[in-house]
């Protein structure tokens, strides 16, 4: 790794300053004037950056961030902010190099790890974010760990610096735990001048756009090197509009004669739910080591993919927009177990789903260590629109957002919090006993058990797939469970959960009871570590 000319956020601001006094008395000194003219100072900026989703849920699950000193974190465990940034803008280069106050702290007493940032730095010319970083664990077993002015994430710059895209490096694996990151998509990075300027020195506003205050990218020259093939607009808008032809299922020129009326009671009707991606790899992987198994008539997609639960009753009122199904099948999730007892036994059943003018919610009864309570409301659902329309006397609502509740969150032993995103929901109900529902109804077997495909649930240290470089990946990649922890679209990986946390960090087991958490540690061994 090239070595980088270390600059204190305290020498930033001293050398901005100096610029700023002696701007005039340079301009006298002939051909040394060029030279100090090309860069500007530059004082009162933000930098917001959320690291990784995954990460920060893994850490929110396991336990918590403190952010001081200039540093704060959005609510809901959301983006971190850094403040007070000061340093230059390069008028030649049209570039800038800022540093920002704030201190972040990462740690997990039940993993044994903690990690300090301070120090963040944002240089638009090398395209990446860096910081210093100190990582320690807890338990005493290795030493603590520290790196100046670490590249976190390369950067794709745009000119107006808000919504960049980023990429981990290996550095943020190795620092962060997870050997997985590297290469990794990151969240979005924005950089803003936190309020307008007032009095700029003669060298920087004649090249600054005047629409653009708040940026030192100029319109006339993008920033030169790697990331000027990246695009200004952000490359998921035209993605997540996605395929927006809802009104195709409201003409319905063929339905026939006969067809159903606005208002009556379901023939028939599947249900598609993989509760969360990042669970049900939890539970098949290296730290949870158990099963998932299907029943009742609900099938499993392969590689420990989406559950199908079928056989619906209820009723619909297509004119009210309201539907009330129930759905037939189970799923239970097994891990951690000992002997002839498992620390995690939890059968979700009987599925109710409910939809009013596009909200609703999703319940079930969940029994969890042999003990049941019923019709307890797991999610809140929120559909694309609150219209209902037959097609072919099918009503089809796909994509459907499910939100863990409260009680849901007891369901599940706390081991996600009320709020947390849960895979989305697919809604299919017959009007009539003739419709013919669509297919997909999945690959698996009454039945059968879900135990992953690849390295899901590896053995421990094999596979390049390792999260931290010790154990098998656990979360996925948003297309097979066995994938590389921080892969994919965060959309359909929700939370990836990295199996180890830092040097001779413990493995948590955590159980899913109603409201109880059991907890056990378990030494992680030091081969492959990237220590």
């Amino acid at each position: 790794m090239p070595v980088r000319r270390r600059r204190s956020t305290a020498l930033a601001a001293a050398v901005a300053t100096a610029a700023a006094l002696g701007a005039t008395a340079l301009a006298t000194l002939g051909g040394a004037s060029s030279a100090s003219a090309a860069e500007a100072p530059l004082a009162d900026y933000e930098l917001t950056w959320g690291i990784k989703q995954s990460y920060r849920t893994y850490v929110g699950m396991f336990g918590s961030f403190t952010a001081s000193e200039g540093a704060s974190q959005a609510a809901g465990n959301g983006a971190f902010t850094f403040t007070d940034g000061t340093g230059t803008y390069d008028t030649t280069a049209h570039t800038v190099d800022l540093a920002f106050q704030g201190k972040l702290v990462s740690a997990s007493a039940a993993h044994q790890f903690e990690v300090t940032l301070t120090d963040v730095r944002f240089d638009s010319g090398a395209g990446e974010i860096t910081a210093d970083v100190t990582t320690v664990d807890t338990s005493g077993a290795t030493p603590a760990k520290k790196g100046d002015d670490v590249p976190l994430a390369k950067v794709a710059v745009t000119r107006t610096m808000t919504d960049m895209a980023t990429t981990l490096t290996a550095e943020a694996g190795e620092y962060l735990g997870s050997a997985g990151y590297a290469g990794a998509a990151g969240d979005p990075l924005t950089v803003v001048k936190k309020t307008p300027p007032t009095t700029e020195p003669s060298t920087g506003p004649t090249t600054e756009p005047s629409g653009q205050p708040t940026t030192p990218e100029p319109s006339k020259e993008p920033t030169g090197g790697p990331t000027d093939p990246e695009p200004t607009d952000p490359q998921t808008t035209p993605a997540t509009q996605g395929p927006s032809p809802t009104a195709s299922t409201s003409a319905s020129p063929s339905a026939p004669a006969t067809a159903a009326p606005a208002k009556g009671a379901v023939a028939d009707g599947t249900l598609g739910w993989g509760v969360k991606e990042s669970f049900r790899a939890y539970v098949v992987g290296p730290v949870a080591k158990g099963k998932v198994t299907v029943s009742g008539g609900a099938v499993q997609a392969a590689g420990n993919g989406a559950f199908t639960f079928k056989d619906a009753t209820g009723t619909y009122d297509t004119d009210a927009g309201k539907l009330t199904a129930a759905f037939k099948g189970a799923v239970n999730f097994k891990g951690h177990q000992s002997g002839a007892t498992y620390g995690l036994d939890l059968t979700l059943s009987n599925l109710k789903a409910t939809l009013d003018g596009g909200t609703g919610t999703l319940s079930a009864d969940v029994d969890s260590l042999g003990t049941q309570t019923k019709g307890v409301v797991l999610a809140d659902l929120k559909a694309k629109s609150g219209d209902l329309t037959a097609a072919k006397d099918v009503i089809t609502v796909d994509d459907v957002a499910a939100t863990l509740t409260a009680a849901g969150a007891k369901a599940f032993g706390d081991f996600y919090q009320a709020g947390t995103a849960l895979d989305s929901v697919d809604l299919s109900v017959a009007l009539s006993d003739d419709a013919r529902l669509p297919g997909g109804d999945g690959s698996g077997t009454s039945g059968g058990t879900g135990g992953g495909s690849g390295t899901a649930g590896g053995s421990t240290g094999g596979g390049t797939g390792t999260a931290g470089g010790t154990g098998s990946t656990v979360g996925g990649t948003g297309t097979t469970t066995g994938g590389s922890i921080g892969g994919g679209s965060l959309a359909s990986t929700g939370s990836d959960i990295p199996g180890p946390a830092l040097g001779a960090a413990a493995g948590v087991a955590v159980v899913v009871g109603a409201g109880a958490v059991y907890a056990t540690r378990r030494r992680r061994t030091q081969a492959g570590s990237a220590e």
